[in-house]
């Protein structure tokens, strides 16, 4: 990711949840971000096919009222952040070999972007005190996404 990319991923989990995370935490948050995408689209395609669709469409993403919730609430933010453009790099090419009609494949910027708020959030609801998240925040956070996406 570019330094200019940095800096917005900075300040995205500063203004989500007034958090300090750095370039070394990116590697974990692109680890999350693959690894719960690929989650979404392996129920997504099951729903697909069992619709009898080969393409995912939007609505056979999974998406909960709180991940939803997250996902308005970041793109009220990232009008101000502009991480759309970063967040498209990594939703470019599914972990999974599956088609995704257009819409979904657009919007799952929003899914990202969604999850990296909730992300934030999760780190502290785990540790209220928390400015920067160690790698055992990072750990148990992954442990409750993996819980329930």
């Amino acid at each position: 990711m570019a330094v200019m990319g940095v800096a917005r991923f900075e300040q995205l989990f500063r203004e989500a949840a007034g958090l300090d995370v750095d370039k070394d935490d990116l590697k974990r948050y692109n680890d999350f971000v693959d690894q719960k995408i690929n989650d979404l689209l392996i129920m997504a395609r099951a729903t697909a096919k069992a619709n009898g669709r080969d393409v995912i469409v939007w609505k056979d993403i999974p998406l909960t009222q709180g991940l939803q919730k997250s996902m308005h609430e970041f793109v009220k933010l990232d009008q101000n952040i502009e991480l759309r453009p970063i967040l498209e790099q990594l939703t470019a090419q599914p972990a999974l070999d599956v088609e995704l009609d257009e819409e979904t494949r657009g919007r799952l910027v929003e899914v990202v972007g969604g999850m990296t708020l909730a992300l934030g959030r999760t780190f502290t609801i785990l540790d209220p005190g928390v400015r920067n998240p160690s790698t055992n925040h990072w750990e148990r956070a992954f442990l409750i996404f993996d819980l329930l996406l």
